[in-house]
């Protein structure tokens, strides 16, 4: 269980080692204070030696400075170690589902992903620092207080290991109680946060249509099953500091009680009764720690199965051992009898999205993908960009199946827009120098010619260096369609991949980008695979694939379909008057 969090622990294992060793020390200074105060009553006060209270109080004060001195040594170690670790075990999370394909990432879900890479390892940072500050203290104080009691007065000592069993039941009672309530409480989280992202990404469509009433009613009904999993739990683990309290005050009166017996038949002097009564104090106050830590840790238990969950998790989209290099044939992409489903196995298993598709584009040519929704348009692109693993069928880059390249070194020869781009916040020259950090500034201005994106580029007053927010907030759907476009010529890939990029163009605008994206590829001898709904978009394609429900309904040339495919043909009828279609 904790074999995932061992290599963020290692870098401070000084800290695991120095923290406990000052806490230890300062556990047993404290340790010591009771014995000292029983000498000042029973020699100093009772026999009024002075000189005896002043040597004994100098002991004293010494021993609470370098206690205080150890304690601080403790907490900046404690601190160092868990912000430390909490840094490095996030960084890796984070990392690791980046490298997940998004099989995996569909599975897990954004939101829970969210809360695990922040929450559970806040979770997980706090139970690093209470371990280096209370998990050697509280046990041996607990110990040593009893220890220290029985040699006092054994047959009083009896009480405090009364105290302690009975506090001890306690807390396992209210951990076998609490425990999974915790993932229940994380879980609950997870669809808060969903809620609220889905709110605050969706608020244009919840304002058009009024539906603000109705989608606060549902984030208010998430709320409150969290509040009332968090009160439940919180009714429990609020047992534990009372329950301590009542049973170690329930010790103290029995002390006081016994012990003043024992003081009148002599066989205990009133500073050591005050010794001892210090002593279940420090029980007290250690055995609320414990129960404190119980929480923690339980907290913390839920956390850590729930980071496992997603450490343990392997993309199975990884590398090949001995990785090819990508062809040069004249054959750019291939399938051939490719299937694909997006769940595979288990009780959630769907149907092919896609089934038994074969197709070959040369390098320089366009190929257009046309279908209804639903029909796999998307699903292709993703295959061969590998975001997905084809459930059978091989494809071909270059004459290479891409199982056998590496994953970044396939995407680099590609160039995606997707159909709806995001643009990341920064300036407009950062965003298009994702395709290509070494680009010159005028690599950017030709890729944005071709994309025609320069022309409302040229109007902002900062040019290039125009800051853009956050999802391109202050950019039109359109202008964010540009810049996606350009920022994948940008890299000249070799490959690229159009899926609806101009669904928010004009006719005009679009039909200028397409001339500039045929005119570049047979220069370039560049290949584009466009999705489009439009017939009127990828007509012009030396070779179109006809999509319906999955399978192929037709391949060719417009006027090779307009002949062949019904399922093309309708489209086209559709789309187009009699004339355009001829």
């Amino acid at each position: 269980m904790f074999r995932h969090l061992r290599p963020f622990v290692r870098p401070y294992l000084r800290q695991f080692i120095v923290g406990p060793f000052f806490k230890l020390l300062e556990a047993v200074l404290e340790l010591t204070l009771p014995i000292l105060l029983a000498g000042i009553i029973d020699r100093g006060i009772e026999k009024k030696d002075t000189a005896y209270i002043y040597h004994s109080g100098l002991i004293m004060f010494l021993i609470i400075v370098i206690g205080f001195t150890s304690a601080l040594i403790c907490q900046y170690a404690a601190s160092v170690a868990s912000t430390g670790f909490a840094k490095r075990l996030r960084s890796a999370l984070f990392f690791h589902v980046n490298t997940l394909s998004l099989a995996e990432l569909d599975q897990l879900g954004a939101d829970t992903l969210t809360t695990r890479v922040t929450n559970d390892v806040t979770q997980l940072q706090t139970a690093v620092s209470m371990t280096i500050r209370l998990l050697v203290r509280a046990p041996f104080v607990s110990i040593g207080c009893v220890v220290a009691a029985m040699l006092i007065d054994l047959p009083l000592s009896g009480i405090i290991w009364i105290g302690v069993i009975s506090f001890i039941l306690v807390l396992a009672g209210i951990m076998a109680t609490a425990f999974p309530l915790y993932g229940q409480v994380q879980a609950r989280l997870d669809g808060i946060a969903g809620i609220v992202r889905e709110g605050f990404s969706g608020v244009r469509v919840i304002r058009a249509f009024v539906r603000r009433g109705s989608f606060y009613d549902r984030f208010r009904a998430a709320v409150e099953k969290h509040a009332e999993s968090v009160i439940r739990v919180l009714r429990i683990a609020s047992l534990m500091n009372p329950l301590t309290m009542l049973i170690m005050n329930l010790g103290i009166c029995a002390i006081l009680w016994f012990g003043g017996l024992r003081i009148d038949s002599g066989e205990l002097t009133p500073g050591e009764l005050v010794a001892f009564i210090n002593y279940i104090g420090q029980v007290l106050v250690a055995l609320i720690a414990v129960a404190n830590l119980v929480v923690i840790f339980t907290k913390a238990s839920a956390s850590l199965k729930r980071v496992n969950e997603v450490l343990d998790r392997e993309t199975t989209v990884a590398d090949p051992e001995h990785p090819a290099e990508a062809g040069k044939e004249s054959v750019a992409v291939s399938f051939e009898n490719v299937s694909f489903a997006y769940v595979t196995s288990g009780e959630n298993a769907e149907e092919d999205a896609i089934s038994d598709i074969s197709f070959a584009v040369s390098s320089g040519q366009i190929m257009g993908i046309i279908g209804g929704t639903g029909s796999g348009k998307s699903t292709i692109l993703s295959l061969i960009t590998r975001f997905y693993d084809a459930r059978a069928g091989r494809i071909r880059i270059g004459g290479t199946p891409i199982a056998d390249l590496r994953v970044a070194d396939l995407r680099r020869h590609i160039g995606c827009v997707f159909q709806s781009p995001k643009i990341f916040s920064g300036t407009i020259a950062e965003n298009l120098r994702w395709g290509n950090p070494d680009a010159s500034d005028e690599d950017l201005r030709e890729a944005c010619r071709l994309a025609q994106a320069t022309e409302f580029i040229d109007k902002l007053p900062d040019g290039y260096r125009t800051r853009v927010e956050r999802d391109g907030r202050n950019l039109s759907g359109g202008q964010k369609q540009r810049l996606a476009i350009a920022r994948a010529l940008v890299r000249r890939p070799e490959i690229l991949l159009l899926d609806d990029a101009t669904s928010a163009l004009d006719f005009t605008t679009e039909s200028k980008l397409r001339a500039a994206i045929e005119a570049t590829a047979k220069r370039t001898k560049m290949t584009v695979i466009l999705v489009s709904q439009r017939v009127a978009a990828i007509r012009n394609a030396d070779v179109i694939l006809v999509l319906q429900d999955g399978a192929c309904a037709g391949l060719g040339t417009h006027a090779e379909l307009m002949a062949t495919s019904e399922t093309y043909r309708a489209i086209a009828l559709s789309q187009l008057s009699e004339e355009e279609v001829k």
